[in-house]
């Protein structure tokens, strides 16, 4: 029998991020979608005719019978609080990135969900980036050599400000690009290397009008010696390189984005020909100077997280992402911050 889901939220993370996908994969139903808003409450209706329409969350309470997993895409300061009442009630959780708006928050859901004995999914699912799992097996591979710099970027030319809640700068909405485009950036960081022993960070509010950050830059100092240098921009005219991984051997520079955002808002879903595939010209250079050449792209596959979470909740398997990893990232978060305000270098273990 597939897990019944109930998914919080139907903006752009709930219509792109999560029902295309949780509707794709084997074993699991969209059971139930909550939102209020009428608009999308239509969307809802006319895109996924089989789940139910629920405007409020603290419905899904007074029946959690009803559902083997509940998926969190609300704004970023409902996470915990949501996550906290799923659990109480006895339901398993994905919660989008960031997982809180703190390290010690995060740390509080992490203490009730092993209390509760039921997992809580970080939805980190830039690790199914093609482009980052291409990079992933070369580094594994050991094709690069022993890797010195790992170089990333998630930046946008968006000159003007969007009113909304990501431009907030009150600390319980996460807002900003490190929170937003950070959390991936650290993640796949973390994935790689391990937990950074040293942050540094630039972090600055460049557009006329904003408030919160939208230009950041972050130096992190890993245990074995890599060190891994992220930019997050909204401020970027021109875009410099998606990965550039330089090792002791060989480099591997791709540029451009992992095609699955623009496909999801486009309509396709996992299940359409040529989903995550990305086009020849977009793949990436290996080698060194001289001698490289190109490397294809493995597919993309966000799926493959919700994929894990059957597994694991079906089968007993290791969790897709874990907690773990989101408390690391929101403490690098906050080492970052404290790092711009004092203009130095933050060692991350004795904050």
């Amino acid at each position: 029998m597939d897990l019944r889901v109930a998914l919080i939220g139907y903006g752009t993370g709930g219509s792109v991020f999560h029902a295309p996908l949780i509707t794709s994969v084997p074993g699991l139903r969209l059971a139930a979608v909550v939102t209020r808003a009428p608009e999308r409450q239509r969307a809802v209706r006319e895109r996924y005719p089989e789940a139910d329409v629920v405007d409020r969350a603290d419905r899904l309470w007074s029946a959690p019978d009803a559902y083997d997993l509940v998926v969190i895409a609300a704004p970023n300061r409902q996470h915990v609080p949501l996550a906290r009442a799923a659990l109480t009630a006895g339901v398993p959780v994905v919660v989008d990135k960031p997982v809180a708006a703190s390290a010690a928050d995060a740390r509080s859901l992490a203490a009730l969900s092993a209390v509760r004995g039921l997992p809580v999914f970080p939805y980190h699912n830039r690790r199914w980036d093609g482009d980052f799992v291409t990079a992933s097996r070369l580094i594994g591979s050991g094709a690069l050599g022993g890797v010195q710099r790992f170089e990333s970027r998630f930046e946008r030319w968006r000159p003007e400000v969007k009113a909304g809640w990501k431009e907030s700068t009150d600390p319980r909405d996460a807002g900003g690009i490190l929170f937003d485009l950070g959390s991936h950036l650290i993640d796949q960081a973390v994935v790689l290397f391990g937990r950074p022993a040293r942050v540094y960070a630039e972090i600055d509010t460049r557009r006329r009008g904003a408030t919160a950050a939208d230009d950041v830059f972050l130096a992190l100092a890993h245990r074995d010696g890599v060190r891994s240098h992220l930019w997050m921009s909204a401020t970027a005219a021109h875009l410099g390189p998606r990965f550039r991984v330089l090792g002791s051997r060989a480099s591997y520079t791709v540029s451009g984005m992992d095609p699955q955002e623009d496909q999801l808002r486009a309509g396709l879903t996992p299940k359409d020909p040529g989903y995550g595939i990305a086009a020849p010209d977009a793949h990436g250079l290996l080698g060194a100077p001289g001698e490289a050449a190109p490397e294809p792209t493995a597919p993309g596959a966000y799926q493959d997280f919700y994929a894990g979470v059957v597994r694991a909740l079906r089968d007993g398997a290791p969790p897709p992402t874990t907690l773990t990893d989101a408390i690391t990232g929101l403490e690098v978060i906050e080492a970052a911050a404290r790092s711009a305000r004092e203009d130095a270098v933050v060692d991350l273990d004795a904050q």
